[in-house]
Order: C-alpha cells, then structure tokens, then sequence
C-alpha cells in the first residue's frame, strides 16, 4: 500500500514539475526570421524593432508585454527610396541589402528609430511620440554608418558608434542631421580581442547601454572555426577605457543587446542563425556579477525561460487574410510586406470585393525581377501558405502563383502559354529557373499550397495543388531551403504575377491561409 501511495505521490509531482515546465517561455521566442533584434522598455511595454532589408514596407516595429508574445504594430517607412536597386529596375535589385541592422531608442519622451543603407549610401532616422500612431519624422545623411548604435547621454550629448573590429565613435549634431566636425575617433582599436586573434567576422553589431553608471557595449565577433560570439566591453566613461570579455558562446546565439523588467530582471535579446527559416530571436537571462552581465544559464542558452508561454506567432507575426476589407480598413495588413518597392497602381484588394488583384505592367523573364510580390515570413518549426488563384484573365506568357521566396526560391504557378492554361512547378535550386513538371489545367480556379519543413534543419519545401480544396496532388520534387547571403534573409511565402510576353492581364487571390502545421 505504501508503495502504491509512494509511486502516486512520484507521479503527481512529475506532472506538477511537466505543467510548471510547459507553462514556461521556450527559446527561441519566435521561430521565425526576425534578426538584428533593438529593445527598449516604455514602462510596461517593450517595443522591438528588426530588419527586413529589401522588403518594403520597412524596419518593423513590434510591441510586448512580456518579452515572448509580440505584435506587429508599425513600419518606419514606406519606402527608404527611390533608385533602379529599390525599384527594381533596369535588372537591378537590393536583395539582401536595402536597410540593415536598426536602433531602437526611447528619450524625452520620443523614439528614435535609426538604420543604414549601403542601397542609398545613407544614415536614416524615424522620430516619433508614438510608435503605433505617430506621424515619423524623417531625417536622413550621409554616410551609410555601418551597424550603428545612438546613444543619448545623460550630459545631453548625442553619440553614434559603428564600424567591424575597430569601432568608432561620433558625437551626433543636436538636430541629428549628421556627424559634429572634429568628433570623430576611434572608440575600440580591436573590439574582437577578447574572443582571440583568429577573427573572421570583426566585432560589428554595436548597442550600447548604461547601467548603474556604467557603459556597456555588446557586439558579435566570429572566431575561425568557431561560432558567432557575444563580446561585452565595459567602461565609466564613454570614451574609455575599455575592458572586454567574451559574453557568451553557446550555439551560435549572439548580437544583440540588454533589457530589463518592471519587476528588475534582465535579459539578453540576442538571435541565431537557423537555417531556411532565417535568423530567429533567443533570450538569455542575465545576472549581475561585480558589475558585468553575465548572460545564460552557466554560460548556456537555456531551452526555457521564466516567463509567460508564448501563445504563437499567428496572428501577430504572420496571419491568414481573406482579402475583406471594410472602408476604413487599411488595405494590406502589417504581416503583409512587398519584395521591393511597389508599383501601387498594379495592385488592388477593392476592385474585387474579398479579392487580392495582381495586374502585369511590363515584361519580365525571371521571377526574381518581377515587381509585386507580396510576402509574409515562412514559421518553423514547420509551416503551410495556401491560396485559391482565378486566373480567368490571363493573357499569354503569363505567369501566377506561390512562391517560397529566397536566392534558390521554387514556386507553384499557373502559366498561360499558347493560349493554354498549364499548373507548373518551378525550381531555382540550381541557381537558375528550371521547370521541373508541368500538368495541363481546364478550369480558370485553382488551390495552391507550400509546405516549409524547418525540423532538424530538414529545410525542404513543397508544393501542391487541388482542383477542388479537397483531394490535393503533390507537383514536382521536394526542393532545399538554404539560407543564403545574398537574400540575407528567411524564406518568405510570396503571392505574384508577371508578365513575359504582354502586358494588361491580371489574376485575383481569393485568400491567403497560413497555419503552423504541415501535412506530412
């Protein structure tokens, strides 16, 4: 009988100990791309702001109350600019460049969002009261400051650090229109010191903290045959000396930066580059020990954290949309971004109530060069994109469909070749386009869906499409998910249509469903 009782007991506590654990925050906080993460607390909230680079609209802002479940609330500009690169002209593109790493900072009252772009050669920053609502100031100069942290003193100073490996530093003009004369100095002659003398990639990466007094600096530096590594410097006056020490290296886990609780937690908001899926937020929690931060779990990444479980990232992240919009609704939600600077005229959700319209305005022959696609993030673990495409005008040489958006992107599509109709499915694995199965199509609606296995770093898609929403058929072959530097950037699903032969045709997105679970 005791035993019987003993064994209860053991179970009772082992299931209290699985619903405290499966309560608890997991890393990482979002498993999708959301890289170059800057964090400020507004007093209970957290904005968070990341980087889409050739994605317009741009520089997204998210907002938290608990550090794991976030909302997209905002971009800080429409479009950065206008030149053949971020129009996509003139078979030019800014894939994997446009806007980099950004700075999120809260003073007097205001946020000021900064960024770079090597696209326009140029520093921009975003003033505003209000994140959510607030009309941006916008004020823009050049250089392009690589990597830049601002930083607002407490003596009423404006500074600005950038730069790989040796970092440099800059007081800002008061009305932020660019670099005081004579200011400019090297900050840190080495940053990546402390991680050895065998660097591959230079500490880069700068924000910049003070805490209690003290200045704290956080960059990521690379060692050969190493990982990607959190350098931490220290000093009591901003422009030194510095002392630094490896921060963490764990997992590839790095760049980021500091934030803290109401209730006096800290954290380090760092990120991880994961395959297919792109670079995917992490927290670390941190202690402090003699005046330094000292970030994880006995110098790990913790698989969980002592905060609220996040309840996923549909729909505050990616969401489905059915293409309803009521009059005062804006037209395109916030998940929503375009692969480069819009030409609005060839788009519409009103014409056809409940309806996306894509319309073709020039002649295309790679997918990749075409204007209008629109995209939202791929989920990992695993995630599906799936739609119902009317392709009833259509002219010849068309070409509409599902993407998986990356350098060696693959698509499902319909395209209309001799006044024939035909269900094709594309991959560009090889570093061009390659047909890989084509299927004769009758009628003028077809279902389209792509599946994105992350698992494992399994990185595979596919594609599918169905005749009738119900029986669906796999086309073509399973196609890799690579991450790769020139698109510097997640896969993205993507709803598009281009011409190659004439233009006037258009075709009508009936929805667009996404869910975080695939078939097989």
């Amino acid at each position: 009988m005791k035993k019987i009782a003993f064994l209860l007991l053991a179970n009772l506590v082992f299931i209290f100990h699985l619903g405290a654990q499966n309560n608890k925050a997991e890393n990482p906080i979002i498993y999708a791309d959301v890289p170059d993460a800057s964090m400020v607390r507004v007093g209970d909230t957290y904005y968070m702001s990341s980087t889409t680079m050739h994605m317009s609209p741009g520089l997204p802002i998210m907002k938290s109350k608990d550090l794991v479940n976030w909302e997209l609330i905002n971009y800080a500009y429409d479009v950065l600019g206008h030149n053949d690169e971020l129009d996509l002209e003139n078979g030019k593109s800014m894939y994997g460049r446009g806007s980099w790493a950004s700075c999120l900072r809260y003073h007097n009252g205001k946020f000021y969002l900064s960024t770079f772009s090597a696209t326009t050669g140029k520093t921009h920053i975003f003033i505003t009261e209000n994140l959510e609502k607030g009309a941006w100031k916008k004020i823009e100069f050049k250089p392009s400051y690589h990597d830049h942290s601002m930083f607002f003193d407490d003596d009423g100073k404006i500074y600005i650090i950038w730069a790989a490996g040796k970092l440099n530093i800059a007081e800002l003009k008061d009305d932020l229109s660019g670099v005081k004369e004579g200011t400019e100095k090297v900050l840190i002659e080495n940053a990546s010191a402390p991680a050895g003398n065998n660097i591959m990639l230079g500490a880069e990466g700068s924000q910049l903290f003070k805490v209690s007094g003290k200045y704290y600096l956080f960059n990521i530096t690379w060692p050969r045959g190493g990982m990607r590594t959190v350098i931490i410097h220290r000093a009591d006056h901003i422009n030194g000396p510095w002392e630094g020490k490896v921060g963490l290296q764990d997992l590839g886990v790095a760049q980021g930066g500091l934030i803290d609780t109401p209730e006096g937690k800290w954290f380090s908001y760092l990120f991880k580059d994961n395959g297919g899926v792109g670079r995917i937020p992490y927290l670390v929690p941190v202690e402090w020990v003699n005046d330094w931060p000292v970030l994880g779990e006995h110098g790990k990444v913790p698989e969980t954290l002592d905060l609220p479980k996040s309840k996923g990232l549909i729909p505050c992240i990616v969401n489905s949309d059915s293409f309803e919009r009521k009059k005062n609704e804006r037209d395109l939600p916030l998940v929503w971004q375009w692969n480069h600077n819009p030409n609005n005229s060839l788009w519409s959700v009103r014409e056809r109530k409940g309806f996306l319209r894509l319309k073709t305005g020039r002649i295309d022959t790679l997918f990749v060069q075409a204007k209008n696609t629109l995209t939202q993030r791929t989920i990992g673990p695993e995630s599906k994109g799936a739609t119902l495409l009317d392709v009833s005008n259509m002219k010849d040489g068309d070409v509409s469909g599902l993407c998986l958006l990356q350098k060696q992107y693959g698509f499902i599509a319909v395209k209309m070749e001799n006044s024939v109709k035909k269900i094709i499915m594309v991959s560009a694995a090889t570093g061009s386009e390659k047909e890989l199965k084509s299927i004769p199509l009758k009628q003028n609606q077809v279902y389209l869906k792509a599946e994105c296995d992350f698992r494992n770093q399994k990185d595979t898609g596919r594609f599918y499409y169905s005749l009738d929403g119900k029986t669906w058929e796999s086309i073509g072959e399973a196609i890799k998910l690579p991450y790769t530097l020139p698109h510097f950037m997640g896969y993205r699903f993507g709803l598009f249509n281009y011409a190659t032969k004439q233009i006037g045709g258009f075709v009508d997105f009936d929805y667009f469903n996404i869910s975080d679970k695939i078939s097989e």
